[in-house]
């Protein structure tokens, strides 16, 4: 059973989530997976990119399409346009709003989400609907626990790369979709190296640690910039030592 340790703020008003839609994503991926559909060693991407590259930016894309590209596994290149390829490459001529419905939002009661632009950051809803997915990648619901592990574990971890906003780490840890924290000093803060997640441009987060069983997640009305930077280090701390202590 999920407990609500601290809540604040308008939690039913619906808000962009930018790139925690990535999140969303990756929990459609792993159904595909755990379905039987698709293999995160399937070969979707430009130069034999797999759906593992695309999804955990390692595939050598640049952010968008016409940016500069790098040999595949080489370097960590956090790319919106490797994700929206791989859902492209998925859902062929079918509806990729459809597509989440089908796989994620439906199945979870997500009422207020849906996805209103492209899928590597297009996820519009609440915070609650927010917590709900939080939740299902912590029990798991919808895919099993091998999946949800495969998924949260680092891809070619030893990948040098640049989180948005808070600059080069080497190694950059990434899993297939959600990002890893590793021994990285960022909006993480003192969460454990195996802590998972994403951030957002619309100043949205979700962090999650499966070994502890916590996770906080926030929707913003304010976008990212360095009151993000300075702020979420130390407020992601503060709220794993509630989570911890309650």
């Amino acid at each position: 059973m999920v407990r609500v340790i601290d809540a604040r703020g308008d939690l039913d008003q619906v808000r962009p989530w930018a790139s925690v839609s990535k999140m969303a994503v990756s929990l459609a991926f792993a159904v595909e997976v755990d379905w039987g559909h698709h293999q995160v060693s399937e070969a979707l991407g430009p130069r034999g990119a797999t759906l593992a590259n695309l999804l955990s930016h390692s595939s050598g894309l640049g952010l968008e399409a016409d940016d500069p590209t790098v040999e595949v596994s080489t370097k960590r290149v956090y790319s919106n346009y490797g994700v929206d390829l791989a859902v492209e490459a998925v859902t062929k001529d079918h509806d990729a709003s459809t597509w989440l419905d089908d796989r994620v939002f439906a199945p979870l009661g997500m009422t207020t989400t849906r996805l209103e632009g492209r899928p590597s950051a297009g996820v519009v809803g609440s915070t609650n609907d927010m917590r709900v997915l939080a939740e299902a990648w912590l029990r798991p619901d919808a895919i099993s626990k091998e999946t949800r592990n495969r998924f949260i574990t680092p891809y070619a971890p030893n990948l040098a790369g640049i989180v948005p906003g808070f600059g080069r780490f080497s190694p950059c840890p990434w899993g297939l979709g959600p990002e890893v924290r590793g021994n990285k000093a960022h909006w993480m803060g003192d969460w454990p190296a195996e802590s998972f997640g994403h951030f957002g441009q619309s100043g949205s987060l979700m962090l999650l640690n499966v070994n502890e069983g916590i996770g906080v997640v926030a929707t913003s009305t304010e976008s990212f910039g360095p009151w993000a930077v300075a702020l979420w280090p130390t407020w992601t701390s503060a709220m794993r030592q509630l989570a911890l202590a309650s």
